[in-house]
């Protein structure tokens, strides 16, 4: 599946979304992808997990974990897919975020089944790659080995490095937005009314308020 493919799944569920954002990295931005609009449609979704899963065929994964909650979907799907084309049972898990920002991965038992085996961690949107660095990091500590990291975009240039170093980073799609600090938003200068509906828009206008 091609970068422009991916693209027209995004559009055609109304995933590409215009105005003025707040991002979880603090940064202001004119364009958004709201995964919460993709999941709704469980047959591109479903395509994009196969896409992610063929990439890594050949890798012999034996284990996919994804962190909550959107990840427990792409979790499933590629885990599903990986079996299917390799014929062997592939194990699908998700991790959990704690009170301190961290991931532990628990259910399905994890800390007995994890250790020693080939596991993909994915991710549907990478901004700044630290969900999914924490979920690596989790998964090292039960002894998995990670073979890699497949993401649905990367729309931050997230690297391997930022990502504490899989073998592979892969993404579906890959984008570069507009992104500024505050105080260098065009967006603001503009008075356009920053979004409440996605990102941190909420968060954002309510500390503004307080201060």
């Amino acid at each position: 599946m091609n970068e422009e493919k991916v693209l027209q799944i995004f559009n055609k569920c109304g995933a590409v979304i215009v105005g003025h954002f707040i991002y979880t990295s603090g940064k202001h931005g004119s364009t958004y992808i709201n995964k919460d609009a993709l999941y709704p449609h469980t047959k591109e979704t479903s395509d994009l997990c196969r896409a992610i899963a063929k990439h890594f065929a050949d890798n012999e994964v034996e284990a996919v974990v994804a962190p909550e909650k959107g990840g427990i979907i792409l979790s499933q799907w590629v885990a599903f897919y990986l079996s299917e084309i390799t014929g062997r049972e592939v194990l699908a898990f998700y991790a959990e975020k704690t009170d301190d920002g961290d991931f532990v991965i628990k259910r399905g038992g994890a800390q007995l089944k994890l250790p020693g085996k080939n596991v993909l961690v994915v991710e549907d949107i990478l901004t700044t790659g630290g969900s999914a660095k924490k979920v690596i990091e989790a998964v090292r500590a039960l002894g998995g080995n990670v073979v890699g990291l497949g993401a649905v975009c990367n729309r931050g240039g997230v690297t391997l490095k930022d990502v504490a170093n899989p073998q592979e980073l892969f993404a579906l799609l890959n984008v570069n937005f507009d992104t500024w600090e505050e105080a260098e938003c065009p967006l603001c200068v503009q008075n356009i009314p920053i979004n409440t509906d996605v990102g941190k828009g909420r968060e954002y206008l309510a500390r503004k308020k307080e201060s």
